[in-house]
């Protein structure tokens, strides 16, 4: 049964303006919405960087791909109201029955629901704890700000009478994403039948990266106590970081002693990454999108989560995982840069490589309990 004033609804518009892990974690949202209106078309309304993560998102129809100057985090962008007229005459065109304006706890819902008003659409389903008068025709009350993202976008949803279609992140890789992740894999010398590791030592913000040259280090590390190949990937924003990485992984020329460090680093596109992924032994990163990706994948998952963010409010929750940080009194703190040296992320490389080692020897021990399985195989596909 669907709640009252959904019956009519054909185009529907899921906003959600932030990067490729919240794009990620608004899986389960959009589940439900698919389930419960399956004749329905649903457009997913994307910062540049979250674009990325939609064609892994089997329930989103089209994308419409904006950066808005409501989260413009820098104050760079410039005076242009003609540029948000158009963003309200490109909603318009759209002709959606109904928009659901998804976003974090300290993020206002009601920037993108005015473009809505404006455009004419009749059902404005968002969340906030601030007033704003008739700009929302649906406004949630939303959860306790320490909720999980994925609890977030379901919430809003179940709040005006959808059953949740689980809670579970689900990805699924296209077809040719999957052969160009095995094609990249096979050109750096990695089998992609065979066991590797994967080492992201991005992520979007400076104050969430543990330090390169360490990160460098544990790929060392795990090289040479594991024996597999590890992986290097990230964005080209995140070239300076693989760079770092990959010159403390080689140490003076030399490579490691048991297996091999390559990087793939700027070479994927997004669902490339995820089948990489995905095809995983074992993840290491921060809390970025490789975190959110090998949950969905049910990849171990070893995280260097900063001090930015509460847990709760992020962290895995399906992969094996082991989150690593040093307790701070400024913790959370939100901020993009850390004037204490990243006290949070000071964890020796060998703590990183030894919680690496430990998941990779829970993962064979299970794999020897449950009998043969595909490479690769999780929840999602």
């Amino acid at each position: 049964m669907l709640p009252s004033g959904w019956e009519a609804v054909r185009r529907i518009l899921a906003v959600r303006l932030d990067n490729i892990g919240d794009v990620v974690m608004l899986a389960p949202a959009l589940r439900t919405l698919k389930r419960a209106l399956p004749e329905a078309s649903i457009t997913l309304m994307a910062s540049p960087a979250g674009s990325q993560a939609a064609p892994l998102l089997p329930w989103v129809d089209g994308v419409l791909v904006h950066r808005p100057v409501w989260q413009d985090v820098s104050g760079r962008m410039p005076l242009d109201p003609a540029r948000e007229l158009a963003l309200v005459e490109a909603v318009r065109a759209g002709r959606y029955d109904a928009a659901v304006v998804f976003t974090s706890f300290s993020q206002s819902p009601y920037p993108p629901a005015y473009v809505c008003y404006l455009a004419g659409i009749p059902i404005r389903l968002g969340q906030s704890k601030e007033f704003g008068g008739g700009v929302l025709s649906h406004a949630v009350t939303p959860p306790p700000d320490g909720a999980h993202q994925v609890d977030r976008n379901v919430h809003l949803l179940e709040s005006v009478g959808f059953r949740p279609a689980g809670r579970h992140l689900e990805l699924r890789v296209p077809e040719d994403a999957r052969q160009g992740a095995a094609r990249l894999l096979r050109s750096a010398g990695v089998d992609p039948e065979e066991p590797y590791a994967v080492l992201a030592p991005g992520a979007s913000c400076e104050a969430r990266r543990y330090p390169p040259g360490r990160a460098g280090a544990v790929a060392r590390a795990l090289a040479a106590e594991a024996g597999l190949p590890v992986v290097l990937v990230g964005s080209e924003r995140d070239a300076a970081a693989v760079e770092a990485a990959m010159a403390a992984a080689l140490g003076r020329g030399r490579g490691p002693a048991g297996g091999r460090v390559v990087s793939l680093a700027g070479l994927t596109t997004v669902p490339e990454l995820a089948a990489i992924v995905r095809g995983a032994a074992l993840v290491i990163g921060n809390n970025s999108a490789p975190m959110h990706l090998a949950d969905a994948f049910r990849r171990p998952l070893v995280v260097t989560y900063s001090g930015t963010d509460r847990e709760e409010q992020w962290r895995p929750r399906t992969a094996p995982a082991a989150l690593l940080r040093r307790p701070t009194p400024c913790s959370p703190c939100y901020r993009f840069t850390c004037p204490y040296g990243l006290a949070c992320l000071d964890i020796p490389p060998a703590e990183v490589a030894c919680a690496a080692l430990g998941l990779l020897a829970q993962s064979a021990g299970e794999r020897r309990r449950a009998g043969p399985t595909p490479a690769g195989s999780g929840g999602a596909t």
